[in-house]
C-alpha cells in the first residue's frame, strides 16, 4: 500500500475536495488520543460528553478500542465519498449499507485479537451509525461552517500551487512520507506493500482535514483518496514577524502580512495568530487600502494573499 499506480488521466481527473465523515472521523481520533496542543484544547468542551456516551454504550465504547491501532484505521471509517461534494448523510449512509460481518471483518483486520464480545452481537452495523451520527452532531456540526472556511481555503492555496509546481509541488507538505515519485507513481505511506494499482479507479480525491496525521480512503476498485492535515491547522499560534516589517506595520499587521504567501481566510489567520476576528479584519482592510494584500471569494469564505507590494515588503522586512 505504500505506493499507487495512478494512470495519466485519473491524475487528470484528480480533485480537491471536502469530506464531513473525514472530519468526523478525525474529530473522533483528537477526542480519542490528541497528540497536539490545538487538539487538545478542542477536545477539552467536549471530552466530558464523550465519555458519559460511551459509558452508556459499551458496543461504541468496544468499538472505539477495535477500530484503530497505530498505522491502521478500520475500512468501515475510511470510505472514499461517492460524489465531488457529498454530504455527512450520504456518506454515513455509505456506512449504513454494509453488513455486520463487513464490519467485523474490517476490525480483525485491524487489529489481531479476538473481538470483544459485544461486538459479535447483531445489529453492529447500527451502533457504528449510532456513534458516528453522535460524534458528527454533537462536536463537528454546531462548528461545520468555520471548519468548512479554512479547509476550503486550504483547497484554494493547493490549486494554486499545482499550476505552478505540478503535483510535485503540491505534495511537498502534505505528509512527510507522501510525495509525487513520477512515472505514474504516488507514495502515500512508508508501508512495505506491493504498489496499489489504480488503473480501474475512476476517482482520485484529496481531502484537507482537521488531523495530526493523514490517512488513505478507498472503495476498491474505483474510488480512492488521500486525506492530508489542512495548511495552518499544525502551526504555532505565533510566528514573530521580520523586525524592520514589524516596526513599520505594528507587529499583529506584520504578522498577517507575512503568513500570506497563500491565500487564507480571516478565520484561518484568527486560528494561526490568536488574535480575535475583529481585530484581524481591520488589520486586513488596512493592509487591503495600501495595496499590500488582495482578496477573492471561494464559496462562503473570502481569502486574502499578499500582492506583489507585500512580498517585497516581508522580503524587505
Amino acid at each position: 500500500m505504500g505506493v499507487w499506480q495512478v494512470p495519466s488521466d485519473l491524475v487528470a481527473r484528480s480533485r480537491f475536495t471536502v469530506s464531513p465523515m473525514v472530519e468526523t472521523v478525525a474529530a473522533v481520533k483528537a477526542l480519542r488520543y490528541p497528540h497536539v496542543p490545538w487538539e487538545q484544547a478542542w477536545r477539552r468542551p467536549h471530552i466530558d460528553a464523550f465519555r458519559r456516551m460511551l459509558a452508556a454504550r459499551p458496543v461504541a465504547r468496544a468499538l472505539l478500542s477495535a477500530s484503530f491501532n497505530l498505522r491502521w484505521i478500520a475500512d468501515f471509517l475510511t470510505i472514499a465519498p461517492a460524489s465531488p461534494d457529498p454530504t455527512f448523510a450520504a456518506e454515513l449512509a455509505a456506512v449504513e449499507s454494509l453488513s455486520d460481518e463487513r464490519i467485523r471483518a474490517d476490525l480483525r483486520v485491524t487489529r489481531p485479537e479476538p473481538l470483544a464480545a459485544e461486538l459479535l452481537a447483531d445489529g453492529l452495523t447500527g451502533h457504528v451509525v449510532e456513534f458516528l451520527q453522535w460524534v458528527w452532531t454533537h462536536t463537528v456540526e454546531p462548528e461545520w461552517p468555520e471548519r468548512e472556511r479554512r479547509l476550503r481555503a486550504d483547497i484554494v492555496a493547493r490549486t494554486a500551487a499545482l499550476s505552478t509546481g505540478g503535483w510535485a509541488g503540491v505534495l511537498t507538505d502534505i505528509n512527510r512520507n507522501v510525495r509525487w515519485l513520477g512515472e505514474g507513481l504516488l507514495q502515500v505511506n512508508d508501508y512495505p506493500e506491493p504498489a496499489l494499482s489504480l488503473h480501474e479507479a475512476e476517482q482520485l480525491l484529496f481531502l484537507p482535514a482537521h488531523c495530526r496525521r493523514g490517512w488513505v480512503v478507498w472503495d476498491m476498485p474505483t474510488r480512492f483518496g488521500m486525506v492530508y492535515p489542512a495548511r495552518g491547522i499544525l502551526a504555532e499560534r505565533t510566528s514573530p514577524a521580520p523586525d524592520g516589517l514589524a516596526r513599520l506595520l505594528g507587529a499583529n499587521r506584520a504578522d498577517i502580512l507575512a503568513r500570506l504567501d497563500a491565500p487564507l481566510s480571516t478565520s484561518q489567520l484568527v486560528v494561526l495568530t490568536g488574535l480575535s476576528l475583529g481585530t484581524v479584519s481591520d488589520h486586513l482592510r488596512v493592509l487591503l487600502d495600501a495595496g499590500a494584500v488582495t482578496k477573492r471569494r471561494s464559496g462562503r469564505a473570502v481569502l486574502y494573499w499578499r500582492t506583489p507590494l507585500g512580498a517585497a515588503l516581508v522580503a524587505g522586512g
